[in-house]
């Protein structure tokens, strides 16, 4: 489904979900139709100010764990990405299918206290039980005091603080997490969007040597939405890509002195982003990305970013796990996580 196709669905009260994603990178709440641009310039965020809502669900899972999903029967982990512009108000009507409590704490929007998702303001959700969460995203600008007040704009995330103890640790562990984009006028849209979670010593939940592969398209801008939870530190590195340690990963200019990095320090509940050009500068093929703690990597810490020519094949790749094995530079981003506008 392309993205205006899917904005037509959300605008008219729908939801979309992907089928057969184990991990489900999707846009419930997308930036509407980008705004328009010059011949081959890249898509851009609209303004913000709009009214949204959307349905989630929390699930147990048939191995055990546990997820968020925007149907019955489809939770997935991470759960689906939530997409907002500055400005934006968004309505969560969130139904607990589970036989334990739950809820719905989110990173980066605005919210008041009986939105915040917790037993301690007895904002969670009883086994069987619906409620709604309201959040919000703002624009910067001065406060009364004259001093600049940031907006909303960034890569962030929800997660439970129920399950397991009051902080939620047990549904953490589960795979009771999602991501959540913020975007500002302007904002560069990417062609596909993947979100990887370090949590603990798994990626995405899965198991060592299991990590999700990822696929585009040599050309494609592709969007990364990275994500730390659990008790470790972990360095995120990314093979042949780079991308700027700023709020968008991209440089405003050649006068923007934001750091260009390939490599990142990030602890639990850390979340950045970043866009990058598939294969640019160094064309297709399986670039990894791994934790650089090398006892991390060295015990399945890694995935591959599977970037193919036009004609879809990648250039030397030979499945060498697991993961591989199974046939993911065929499954492509379906199956790893990634949703294509």
């Amino acid at each position: 489904m392309d993205r205006r196709s899917f904005n037509r669905r959300l605008l008219a009260g729908g939801a979309v979900a992907a089928t057969g994603a184990t991990s489900l990178s999707l846009a419930s709440a997308p930036t509407a139709t980008s705004a328009p641009t010059a011949a081959g310039a890249a898509r851009t965020a609209p303004a913000g100010g709009v009214v949204r809502h959307m349905k989630l669900y929390a699930e147990k899972l048939p191995d055990g764990q546990m997820g968020y999903g925007l149907e019955k029967g489809k939770a997935s982990i991470p759960g689906p990405l939530i997409e907002l512009n500055e400005g934006d108000t968004l309505h969560i009507e969130f139904e607990n299918t589970m036989d334990v409590p739950v809820s719905l704490h989110a990173h980066g929007v605005d919210y008041d206290i009986a939105n915040d998702g917790t037993k301690l303001s007895k904002s969670h959700v009883e086994p069987g039980a619906t409620r709604t969460y309201t959040w919000r995203t703002h624009l910067p600008g001065k406060r009364a005091d004259g001093t600049w007040r940031p907006g909303s704009a960034g890569y962030w995330h929800y997660h439970d603080h129920v399950v397991g103890t009051d902080h939620g640790t047990g549904g953490i562990r589960k795979g009771l997490y999602g991501p959540v984009v913020v975007r500002r006028k302007g904002d560069i849209l990417p062609d596909k969007q993947f979100t990887i979670v370090f949590n603990d010593m798994l990626i995405n939940n899965k198991p060592a040597n299991a990590s999700p592969n990822f696929q585009a398209t040599v050309g494609d801008r592709v969007e990364i939405i990275m994500i730390t939870h659990g008790e470790f530190y972990h360095t995120f590195h990314m093979h042949g890509h780079r991308w700027a340690d700023n709020r968008t990963g991209l440089l405003e200019g050649p006068a923007d002195v934001s750091r260009v990095i390939d490599n990142k320090i990030t602890g639990p509940a850390d979340s950045f982003g970043f866009q990058i050009i598939a294969g640019e500068n160094v064309g297709p093929g399986a670039w990894m990305y791994h934790c650089h703690v090398q006892s991390h990597s060295d015990m399945g810490m890694a995935g591959l970013f599977l970037v193919a020519k036009a004609d879809g094949t990648i250039p030397g790749y030979e499945p060498h796990h697991p993961t591989g094995a199974k046939g993911a530079a065929k499954k492509g981003a379906a199956e790893a996580g990634g949703h294509s506008h």
